[in-house]
């Protein structure tokens, strides 16, 4: 039996190549799997509460964060919470991916945005990806510990606070009230993560599905940096 396999765009039956022939299965390519991790989804609760996939290995794009929609091809302020699985350390790739053999290391447990995902025929991931999403408040309610920390970091970090003070920034750079507060904000944000480090390792494992990516990264997508404890327009 041949197997049939992408190749420049093309589909390809061994040596011979034919344009006009259309895949209608995966052929394992992992071109999916390259792109990152996917969403989280209520669907997906079950395996997440049994340990299938444990949180260490999730991430949250908090609500308001701007982050990069992979379907609309667009930067824009995330609705709610996006819980997405991890990609490899410095790569795009899902960290559950196989390299070896372009495959799956959890595919019996995978998630439901994996399993709707047909790159021969988008529709079903089209009309399903930002639907169902779940929060944190949904997986941690239940442990009280967990929920303060991250209501209380919410409130103190929200992107809403940092989008409205780095708008005041780029208005007027010498607005150094504005400089203060976000200088303030991410301090907190910088201070929780490396005190439960020190505690409690075992949720330091977690930080970022706790509390999202640290603020002292995510600053650069409203155009600052930091540079000796103040910020700068780039």
């Amino acid at each position: 039996m041949r197997t049939m396999i992408k190749q420049r765009g093309k589909i390809s039956t061994g040596n011979k190549t034919n344009p006009q022939i259309r895949t209608s299965s995966c052929t394992r390519c992992g071109v999916c799997c390259k792109k990152g991790g996917p969403s989280i989804h209520f669907e997906d609760r079950e395996l997440i509460e049994k340990g299938n996939i444990p949180l260490k290995y999730l991430f949250t794009i908090r609500q308001h964060e701007p982050s990069f929609d992979n379907i609309k091809k667009i930067i824009e302020p995330a609705k709610t919470d996006i819980i997405k699985i991890k990609n490899k350390k410095n790569s795009h790739e899902c960290i559950f991916f196989d390299p070896d053999h372009s495959g799956c290391q959890i595919y019996p447990d995978r998630p439901v945005e994996c399993r709707k995902l047909k790159c021969w025929d988008t529709k079903d991931i089209l009309s399903f990806y930002d639907t169902t999403r779940i929060s944190r408040k949904e997986l941690i309610l239940s442990i009280d510990e967990l929920w303060s920390l991250v209501q209380n970091h919410q409130g103190q970090c929200s992107y809403q606070k940092v989008a409205a003070l780095a708008g005041q920034i780029k208005e007027n750079k010498n607005n150094h009230g504005a400089l203060q507060k976000l200088n303030n904000i991410i301090q907190f944000d910088s201070c929780l993560r490396q005190l439960i480090i020190e505690k409690n390792p075992m949720i330091s494992e977690m930080l970022e599905f706790l509390f999202g990516r640290p603020l002292i990264l995510t600053i650069s997508l409203y155009g600052l940096t930091q540079k000796q404890s103040s910020y700068v327009i780039e």
